[in-house]
């Protein structure tokens, strides 16, 4: 590119520009190497498990969308101390097998015992006995994970050499009341339990089926050719795996009320108070107007809802209320609902009141 003069006026000789670069095939070589190196520096920390026996049916008959359901066949775990301490997902443990085997890359089988669980996340802990020394992957810190980097789904439940890969990006880092790193990378039963890898083959988190709408068990595995997926982060998570390995169940921790749209303008209601429940014996009331939760202002039921799935059971949460005589803070202590069925959705709601207006609506 150069400038020629006409008339005392620097112009761009339009015919010298260079033409646009051929892209170079090699960065279409490149990526799938990165990508076959990062799950090269992860696989001998990863597991194959296998589930005997249990509940008849997992709670689902057949087949979901083609995949098999809920407790059948191999899935996949990550290996997360060098004594035989391995996460998995819940999503092989419905039917609450009491024989589970795991297979180490060497190829040797070892029976494992699932300690705890955590049933808001979908992950769970088992226990391998008689190791040592086995290989513990990194992990990334949660800062470190950024929307639009590469993200890897990797699984060997199906028993291969090598295993089943799914390459995307990080789509979201804040997901599922913020439990949840979200991606487009395909996560489906072959890796439950499996890592999302970063490209340098650091584990950003552990996938599982997961949606913002229910905690059942089973939930979210009907998502898994939807392309959004879900992976729990462990990074700084050393709480998490004490409670699992005392043996907890961790819970999602619930008020036990019923809620409506307050207004127009937005806001939530209590439209009703479950028996026994913990809001109850905190004193809150039919008509209270929840205007936030742990300092944080509460616009609609969907808000609602998300707040309240940062807590567990035993939690102590502070609920400000508004009501004629003016706005008071109540504390009360989350429970599990005393009376939801076992394997059903354990949520907040079930008065939904008309849907708030905005500008335009």
């Amino acid at each position: 590119m150069h400038y020629v003069k006409c008339c005392g006026i620097a112009l761009l000789a339009i015919s010298s520009v260079a033409p646009a670069a051929e892209p170079d095939p090699a960065g279409y070589l490149l990526a799938p190497r990165a990508f076959r190196a990062a799950a090269a520096r992860v696989l001998p920390s990863m597991v194959t498990i296998e589930t005997y026996g249990g509940v008849s049916g997992g709670g689902k008959k057949g087949k979901i969308s083609g995949i098999s359901g809920p407790g059948d066949g191999p899935t996949t775990g990550v290996i997360v101390s060098s004594d035989g301490l391995i996460v998995t997902s819940t999503f092989n443990f419905i039917r609450k097998p009491p024989i589970i085997t795991v297979t180490l890359r060497d190829g040797s089988q070892h029976v494992a015992e699932l300690l705890g669980r955590d049933e808001t996340r979908k992950i769970c802990l088992l226990k391998i006995a008689g190791v040592k020394n086995l290989p513990v992957p990194t992990f990334v810190p949660r800062s470190d994970v950024k929307v639009g980097q590469w993200a890897i789904s990797l699984g060997v439940g199906y028993g291969d050499d090598d295993p089943a890969l799914s390459a995307g990006i990080v789509s979201a880092t804040n997901r599922i009341s913020g439990k949840a790193v979200q991606t487009d990378a395909n996560t489906s039963p072959a890796n439950y339990g499996g890592p999302l890898l970063d490209i340098e083959g650091r584990v950003i988190g552990i996938c599982v089926p997961l949606t913002p709408s229910s905690q059942a068990e089973g939930a979210g595995v009907d998502w898994y050719d939807s392309g959004i997926g879900f992976a729990v982060p462990l990074h700084g998570a050393d709480d998490l795996i004490a409670a699992m390995k005392a043996g907890k169940t961790i819970q999602t921790g619930k008020l036990g009320i019923q809620t409506k749209a307050a207004t127009e303008q937005g806001g939530v209601v209590v439209a009703g108070i479950m028996e026994n429940s913990p809001a109850g014996k905190a004193g809150i009331k039919p008509g209270d107007e929840i205007v936030a939760i742990a300092g944080e202002k509460v616009q609609d039921l969907t808000q609602l809802r998300a707040v309240m799935g940062r807590f567990i059971v035993g939690d102590e949460v502070t609920l400000s209320v508004k009501r004629k005589d003016g706005e008071s803070d109540i504390k009360v202590i989350l429970a599990a609902l005393p009376d939801s069925p076992a394997g059903a959705p354990q949520v907040e709601g079930g008065k939904p009141g008309p849907r708030p207006k905005g500008p335009g609506k």
